[in-house]
């Protein structure tokens, strides 16, 4: 494969808005997860800011873009942890909210040897009862946007206006409560689904079944269904036919952010003007290398590293 289709364009870096979740984790390395009650003791820890939306903008920093977060965050010591770390990581922050009687959002994380983990999630619904206001400036001033589905009221408005400025408006279509998926889908451009809520969507386990039904009922968008160390598979719009691209052969240390990793490459890319297999195959790198990494978010590869491991790969 040559590596020249994953070169960034001449000129400045592509801006990409991420729309969602920003959490502070704390990452707990163990050699094999729970099984019921007792004692675990990690042998590694880490405390890092991140959530969907935010770990696809550190990949889109990390990949040579330019990336703006709107998010949510308590008035809380945690909430300027979140705001601080993320700032540090080159992530613009100026659009995020600090809401007052809210608590920021917190996760413990256990990562086993084999890279799987266990999640505990703590969401305060204060922190998204209020919705900014989204302006024709705001979207002018990006190449695409990207949201999650941890703030559907503010990422509806976001696709509509990308949508409506004629850019791609790009969801992240993960598990979500009843209804979320279905009433965000309508203003993507373009949706990238994870198994999991792919599979509750249609019913079946075969993911290229799942591609071609989300397609019928999403025909206007751009679809595609990552599954992990199966690779990925999507639409092909020109060729009429489900299209896959086998994932990278390696080691997993940590798959936590990865499919985040994935969604920011993605978007980077499509803002970039890239052709959607192209996209998807960067992404796709992208993410694998993500998982030889041990530190959720922080191992998101730079551009460099990409274009060295699609160096070794076969043409296609």
């Amino acid at each position: 494969m040559s590596s020249s289709i994953f070169d960034p364009p001449a000129g400045a870096p592509k801006h990409v808005l991420c729309v969602g979740a920003a959490v502070l984790d704390t990452l707990f390395r163990v050699h094999t997860l729970p099984s019921g009650q007792g004692k675990v003791l990690p042998y590694e820890m880490l405390q890092i800011a991140e959530g969907m939306a935010s770990s696809a903008a550190y990949a889109i920093a990390r990949l040579g873009g330019k990336a703006s977060l709107w998010g949510a965050v308590g008035d809380d010591e945690t909430g300027e942890r979140i705001i601080r770390d993320l700032n540090a990581d080159g992530i613009l922050t100026d659009g995020m909210q600090r809401v007052e009687g809210a608590r920021s959002a917190l996760s413990t994380i256990l990562v086993d040897d084999d890279g799987e983990r266990l999640i505990v999630p703590f969401y305060d619904p204060k922190l998204h009862e209020t919705v900014k206001t989204v302006t024709a400036d705001d979207i002018a001033a990006v190449d695409a946007v990207l949201v999650d589905v941890r703030w559907p009221a503010l990422a509806l408005k976001v696709l509509q206006a990308a949508r409506d400025a004629g850019k791609p408006a790009i969801l992240d279509g993960d598990v979500a409560p009843d209804g979320i998926i279905e009433r965000l889908a309508p203003a993507a451009s373009h949706i990238v689904f994870s198994e999991p809520a792919a599979q509750r969507l249609t019913d079946t386990n075969d993911v290229a079944e799942m591609v071609r039904r989300l397609k019928q009922r999403f025909s206007h968008a751009f679809v595609s269904v990552t599954a992990g160390a199966a690779g990925s598979c999507w639409f092909d719009d020109e060729r009429g036919e489900v299209e896959h691209w086998p994932a990278l052969a390696i080691k997993a240390v940590d798959t936590l952010a990865a499919g985040d990793i994935f969604h920011g490459a993605f978007a980077l890319a499509i803002a970039e003007g890239k052709a959607p297999k192209d996209a998807i195959r960067l992404s796709s790198i992208a993410a694998a290398l993500k998982c030889e990494v041990f530190g959720g978010r922080s191992g998101a590869p730079t551009r460099s590293q990409v274009i060295a491991r699609a160096g070794h790969l076969p043409s296609g």
